[in-house]
C-alpha cells in the first residue's frame, strides 16, 4: 500500500521538509544517491545546523524516502524503493499544475463504509483532502475529473473499492449556484490564504538579487518548500466558480518566476558543493 505524499506530513520550512524539497529537487539530479557530509553541508546552507539536519534526515528515513548506503565514495543516502515514482508524482502536482476549463467535467466519490472500518475510512477522508477533493456531504466527494485518477488510486490502496462507486459528470446542478456551491464544498478563504502565504514569501525572495550560489539555492529551496503543498489543496477550480481577484493567479506568477530567477543558480550550487561519486 502507497502513503500519503510526504507533503503532507511535513510544516513547510521545517528541517524536515527542507530534507524533502531538497531530495525531491536534486536527489534524481545526481543520479540518485548523495553523500552524507554533502546533503548535511546543502541543509547548513538552508540554516539547520548540522544537528538538526540529522534529526531531520532520520524523519525522513522513516517515510522510506531514503536509504542509508555506503559505495565507494563513502556514507551516503539512496532514494528509498518507491520514492522515485512518488516524486514524479509530485512533479506534476507541483510544476505543472492543471486547471478546469468552462464545461470541464466532474469526478465524483460515493462510499459507504462500515462502522467496524471507520479508521479507513478516516483515511479516506483525509487523503481525499489532500489532493484537492471538496465535501458535497460526508460520504459524497467532488473534484475535477482529472483528479478522477487520484482518487481511484487511492481507493485501491486502501481497498475500499467494494465499498465506494466513482461517477464521471458533465453538470452539476441544485437550488444554488454552481460558484456558490463550490464555495460550501471547498473551504477557498484557506486555499486563498496559502496563496496568500506564498506570495509574501515569494516577493520577499524575489525582492533582491542573490548574493552568490548559496543565497539563489535557499532562496530557490525556500520558496519551492513554501508552494510545494498549495498545488495538493487546490484543485485546480475553473476561474468562473473562484471569487474575483483570486490569490492563486499571482500565486503562480510568482511560482514561475522564482524557477526562473532563481532554478538554474541553484543547481549550480548543488553540483559545485556535492563531491563526484
Amino acid at each position: 500500500m502507497s502513503r500519503m505524499p510526504d507533503d503532507a506530513e511535513s510544516r513547510p520550512g521545517s528541517a524536515t521538509s527542507l530534507v524533502r524539497s531538497v531530495v525531491g529537487l536534486y536527489l534524481r539530479r545526481l543520479d540518485g544517491w548523495i553523500g552524507s557530509a554533502d546533503l548535511i553541508a546543502l541543509l547548513e546552507d538552508l540554516g539547520a545546523p548540522a544537528a538538526l539536519g540529522r534529526t531531520a534526515i532520520a524523519r525522513v528515513k522513516q517515510k522510506n524516502l531514503l536509504v542509508s548506503e555506503r559505495n565507494s565514495a563513502g556514507a551516503g543516502y539512496r532514494l528509498g524503493e518507491d520514492a522515485a515514482a512518488m516524486l514524479r508524482a509530485g512533479d506534476r502536482r507541483i510544476f505543472a499544475p492543471r486547471r478546469m476549463a468552462a464545461g470541464d467535467p466532474w469526478c465524483l466519490l460515493s462510499f459507504s463504509i462500515p462502522e467496524q472500518d471507520r479508521a479507513l475510512r478516516h483515511q479516506l477522508r483525509r487523503r481525499l483532502r489532500w489532493i484537492g477533493c471538496g465535501t458535497v456531504s460526508p460520504a459524497l466527494w467532488i473534484c475535477p475529473a482529472f483528479l478522477s485518477g487520484e482518487v481511484e488510486e487511492i481507493l485501491d490502496d486502501l481497498s475500499l473499492r467494494e465499498h465506494a462507486t466513482v461517477f464521471i459528470a458533465t453538470d452539476a446542478r441544485g437550488e444554488a449556484s454552481l460558484r456558490d456551491s463550490v464555495a460550501s464544498w471547498w473551504d477557498l478563504p484557506r486555499i486563498a490564504g496559502l496563496h496568500e502565504g506564498f506570495i509574501a514569501e515569494a516577493s520577499s525572495l524575489l525582492s533582491t538579487r542573490p548574493t552568490d550560489g548559496a543565497d539563489a539555492f535557499s532562496r530557490y529551496v525556500r520558496g519551492i518548500d513554501s508552494w510545494r503543498p498549495i498545488p495538493y489543496l487546490d484543485p485546480g477550480l475553473g476561474v468562473e466558480l473562484l471569487p474575483a481577484q483570486w490569490a492563486g493567479d499571482r500565486s503562480e506568477q510568482l511560482f514561475v518566476r522564482l524557477g526562473e530567477r532563481l532554478a538554474e543558480p541553484a543547481l549550480a550550487h548543488v553540483l559545485a558543493r556535492v563531491a563526484p561519486r
